[in-house]
């Protein structure tokens, strides 16, 4: 997971050939860097946008649904033009020289709508959404100018009709589905990693810190939909901010694998049960309002999310700074991997009617990429899979470019169900 700024909200979209180029370079390198991770709810009703939100770019409403997101360091970000009719939107972010700022985000009322990452100055890419009126933000942080008013004129989005639209909704009930039984999965391995702490267990507590992370990983795109959930569960040591707690699985993990000691985790512990019990408060809750039809998930954000997973593996797990501790790199990859994997295969029934050729090419990109992961597969070692310190740059290479032949059909999915 990557930092979260107070009052940010989080999750990701497809990836331009020049940023998958580039990631590709970064994870053939010899040591890996640090770099910088969200299936989210499209507010139903207006939401007030932040009295610290400026405005620039035109207010004339785009007629084709068409929005293009710039990112300067001189101004922060800019969207022309900032108000739309409701109904579905592309947007095209493009990130000039702002060096401080990775992402943008799309917010209402606390929730990101959409979202791109891993923005590095001269990158652009897209990103789309089904909107219905109201007030949002476009959100830089880092920027100059952080927030910036967009508003989405007329009433509730149009939905599809026919039997794509019930393809559409049948999809977010099974995706709730899916990601209510992870997070019923994540709490008694969470639970375990607690009880073995308290007990001064260190072998238990590094078999439980491993048995919770897929669950996690899994659904992380909705995980980070919560702005304070899931910096609590899953910042990494690096993106924390001056003054701020680092709490969560990752102090857990440097206290068990570095230091090999469960003395004075206790709390951490505690805090991240009761963390991961919200979310599974929280995610119940988008589940219900999916079930009603009375928001919650949207198909968009599902697609977003699917790729997004893909990304994360790229930007995070691929440079093996997810688990620097426990080396577990591995385990997360393939929870992404099959989290992304999920979320396709909840949308395959609409897309097979959309766009029947994106489907099968799609799938048989997965195959392969699952093919070529389970030659890491390890019985022995913690979590089953190869110590991510124990592959070579050409086992890093061979995996980023099975991940890029999947994100790059994989990243077009949003638009085809949002339009």
């Amino acid at each position: 997971m990557r930092i979260h700024r107070p009052g940010s909200v989080r999750r990701p979209v497809a990836v331009t050939a020049a940023a998958l180029t580039a990631l590709t370079l970064a994870a053939c390198g010899s040591s890996p860097a640090a770099s910088t991770g969200a299936a989210t709810s499209a507010a139903t009703s207006a939401a007030e946008s932040s009295g610290g939100a400026g405005s620039t770019g035109s207010s004339t409403p785009a007629v084709d649904g068409q929005v293009t997101v710039t990112v300067s360091d001189a101004d922060g970000c800019t969207a022309s033009p900032d108000t739309v009719p409701a109904g579905p939107v592309t947007f095209t972010v493009t990130n000039l020289d702002a060096v401080g700022v990775t992402e943008v985000e799309l917010v209402s009322d606390q929730r990101i709508v959409g979202e791109r990452e891993n923005l590095a100055p001269g990158f652009d890419s897209t990103f789309s959404a089904r909107l219905d009126g109201g007030s949002y933000e476009i959100y830089c942080p880092g920027g100059s100018t952080e927030r910036r008013a967009f508003t989405v004129t007329g009433g509730q989005a149009q939905e599809q009709g026919g039997d794509v639209g019930a393809l559409l909704t049948q999809a977010t009930v099974d995706y709730a589905t899916y990601v209510d039984d992870q997070i019923e999965f994540l709490l008694p391995p969470v639970q375990e990693l607690a009880d073995a702490i308290r007990a001064g267990d260190l072998a238990a507590a590094q078999q439980a810190y491993a048995k919770a992370r897929p669950f996690y990983e899994r659904i992380e795109p909705v995980a980070e939909s919560f702005p304070d959930l899931d910096p609590a569960i899953d910042l990494r040591e690096g993106d924390v901010e001056a003054g701020t707690p680092w709490t969560g699985f990752h102090p857990i993990e440097k206290a068990l694998f570095v230091d090999r000691t469960t003395d004075g985790l206790t709390e951490l512990a505690d805090q991240l049960v009761a963390d991961c019990a919200e979310l599974q408060s929280k995610a119940a809750e988008l589940s219900a309002a999916t079930t009603a039809g009375s928001g919650g998930y949207q198909a968009f954000e599902i697609a977003n999310g699917a790729s997004g997973l893909l990304d994360e593996v790229l930007a995070s797990k691929i440079t093996g700074e997810e688990e620097a501790y426990s080396r577990i790199d591995l385990l997360d990859f393939e929870a992404n991997v099959e989290g992304s994997l999920q979320a396709f295969a909840t949308l395959k029934p609409a897309l097979d009617v959309i766009d029947p050729t994106l489907v099968p090419q799609i799938s048989s990109q997965f195959d392969a990429l699952t093919t070529t992961l389970s030659a890491y597969r390890d019985p022995a070692a913690l979590g089953g899979w190869r110590p991510y310190d124990q592959l070579t740059t050409e086992d890093k290479k061979t995996l980023t470019d099975a991940l890029l032949a999947v994100q790059e059909p994989l990243s077009a999915i949003s638009a085809k169900i949002t339009t």
